[in-house]
Formats: C-alpha cells, structure tokens, sequence
C-alpha cells in the first residue's frame, strides 16, 4: 500500500464523521423548521427557518465537547477544516464570472484596508495601555483583520512571538469569530436587508477566519435566500487574506527593526512567495473557467465545444451543489468537532480584553465602510 493511500485511510474515519453530521443537521433542521412552520401556521412544505449549516456546527461543538473525539477522527476532520473546505470554497468560483470577482475584490479593497488599518492601529494601542505584549496584541490585530489563524501562524516567526502569545491570539479569534459566525448574519439582515452585496461585504470583512465567513454567508443564505450574499462574502474575505503577502513583511521588518535581539527558537520566516494563498487563486480560476464557458455559450451555443446550453448549466450546477451544499457544509461540521471550548479556560482577562477590542473596532469600521462605499457597487 502506498503512502497516499495509507493517508487517505486515516483520513477517511473523520471526513464520514464530518458527513454523518451534516446528513443529521439537515434532516434535523428540517424537522425542527417544520415544527416552528407549523407553530406559526405555515404550511410544512414551506423552507425551513432553521438553517442546516447552524445546525451541523452546533452538533460538532456538542459532539466534541460533551463527548469528546476520539485520535481515530482527529486526521480527518482536520482534512475537512483545511483541505476540503478551500476545495469547497474553490468550486464557489463557478458560480461567478471573472471579471465580477475583479470588480467586487477591487471596490472591496479601500474597506478592507482601512478595516484592517485601524485595527491593528486600535489593538495595538489598547495592548500598550494594558501594559500586554506588542507581540499578543499584533498576533491579535493581524488574525481579526486578515484571515485569523492563518495570519497568526505566519506572522509570529517574523515577530518572535512566544507560544503562549500564539495560543492566546489563537484563543481570542476562534471565540469571537464563532460568537460573530452565529450572530453577524442577522446583525447584517438588521442593518442591509435586501442589499446582498452590503451584506456580503460586511460579512466577509468583518468576521475573522475563512471557515467563519463561509459558515456565516452560507447561514445567510439558508435563512433569507440571498446566494449572492455568499458570492459577495466570499469575494472580500478572499481579497482580505492576500494581504498576507504585504502585512506580514511589514510587521517583520518592524520587530527587526525594534526587537532588542531576542529571538524565538524553532520559528521559520516563510518567503513571501509561501504566504499567497493557494485557494485563492484556485477561485480565481474557476471564475474563469466558467466565464469561457459563458462565453462558448454566447458565441456558438457550445461550451468549450463540447457542452450544450443544458449540459453547460447542468454542469456547473453540479459543481456549485457539491461546493456549495455539501464540500462546505462538511467543512463547517468539522469546524464544530475541531473546536475544544476547553481552550478558553485559560485565556486572561486582559488578552481576552483586547481580542474583544479588536473584533469590535473591525465590526463598526466594517459596518462604517460599507455603509459609504456599498452604494457604488453593483452587482
């Protein structure tokens, strides 16, 4: 047996996990839709107002901190979290032509600028006047502007961040980007209601991790039928995570520049070719891939020539459905097993302070921005 198939036999325990979860979460949310449906007088056939996605992350976070998770799920609900939802986010590409994600990435960029901007400038301000490490409070102000864990991770050799530092940066974005996954998607309802691309942009500028945004879109979807809300939301947190490429450089120089020649052991500075993320560029792709299409379609009625109008649309289709529906909402059930409440026990007050400052001060600049800038986008 090879070594790829012996991965993907340990692997594949946790990923049906995953499966099992999400199966259960929309047959449960169904039932559960139905019973409010007809407490409210609505017929059963109507959608249900309970949304799957909500639902799967909740039965992870139970499964995983009641029952705990067994080693021989770990491998592979860690797969679902990092492997299978940017495949999921890949294919969302589909459903977009390239120049749209051109557009909304580029409109988005002056919000997610400043949002990540004055982020790290608050955060790092309320860090010094709480006598915290500069390092915790950078750690902390790159995670909830740019794309969390993931700029945590790669701007901490740069800075000579301590693990603890890591692990408390790490704490105070899974905890306030879960509270802002299950909450933001009705605060945006509140404040953009039948304005998906206000919406999608608050979302996707405002809520830290990848998965948090995908999970908060998808539930916006689920609850007030706007898919372009995901399209919108998955634009700007992408657009978001290439800075990467820019910040992390930055702060580097910066701590080389101040350090007093401490360093931290075992810690590599990637390159900064290593820091573009790959999925990224994955979506771009599929963005294009399906404006050719369109495009074979629009000339000659064949897609790629090979495809007709029908066998186009039915492909596509399927290639969002399985992104969309099921790559990401396993993803979003491995979110709930791969998240141990336990870790915040330990978390001080004062980090877990400025962690709320930071999420707070991107929430309202995010709310600001696109309250005067998502008017001159249209999409």
């Amino acid at each position: 047996m090879n070594e790829l198939a012996r991965k993907s036999i340990r692997f594949l325990p946790g990923i049906i996990l995953c499966l099992l979860v999400l199966l259960i979460a929309i047959q449960l949310s169904d039932w559960l839709g139905g019973f409010v449906n007809r407490l409210q007088g609505i017929l059963e056939e109507g959608k249900s107002p309970i949304s799957s996605i909500f639902t799967a992350i909740v039965l992870g976070l139970l499964i995983r901190n009641l029952l705990g998770l067994h080693p021989t799920f770990q491998e592979g609900v860690n797969f679902s979290v990092k492997i299978i939802l940017k495949a999921g986010i890949i294919l969302l590409g589909i459903r977009l032509s390239f120049l749209d994600v051109i557009k909304l990435g580029a409109w988005g960029i002056p919000i997610i600028l400043i949002c990540v901007t004055t982020g790290l400038v608050v955060t790092i301000w309320i860090t010094n006047k709480m006598q915290q490490s500069h390092r915790l409070g950078t750690l902390t102000a790159v995670g909830t502007g740019i794309c969390g864990v993931t700029a945590i991770v790669g701007t901490a050799p740069g800075i000579k961040a301590t693990q603890e530092e890591i692990a408390y940066a790490v704490g105070n974005i899974t905890i306030f980007g879960i509270i802002a996954m299950f909450s933001y998607p009705y605060l945006a309802q509140l404040l953009f209601a039948n304005d998906p691309v206000r919406a999608g942009l608050f979302l996707g500028t405002a809520i830290h991790e990848t998965a948090q945004v995908a999970g908060a879109a998808l539930i916006y979807d689920q609850m007030f039928q706007s898919s372009d809300v995901v399209e919108v939301a998955t634009i700007a947190k992408l657009t978001r995570n290439t800075l990467l490429i820019a910040v992390v450089p930055i702060m580097s120089y910066y701590y080389l520049k101040h350090s007093n020649g401490d360093s931290t052991k075992g810690q590599v500075v990637k390159k900064w070719y290593q820091l573009i993320p790959l999925f990224v560029i994955g979506f771009q792709l599929m963005a294009g891939f399906r404006t050719i299409g369109e495009t074979g379609i629009e000339e000659n009625q064949m897609a790629f020539g090979i495809l007709n109008p029908d066998q186009w649309q039915t492909f596509w289709r399927s290639l969002n459905t399985l992104g969309s529906e099921y790559l990401l909402g396993i993803a979003m059930a491995a979110v709930g097993l791969s998240t141990n409440l336990r870790m915040f026990k330990n978390l001080g007050a004062k980090p877990f302070f400025i962690g709320m400052v930071a999420s707070v001060t991107v929430t309202i600049i995010s709310i600001v921005m696109v309250y005067i800038m998502g008017g001159f986008i249209t999409y």
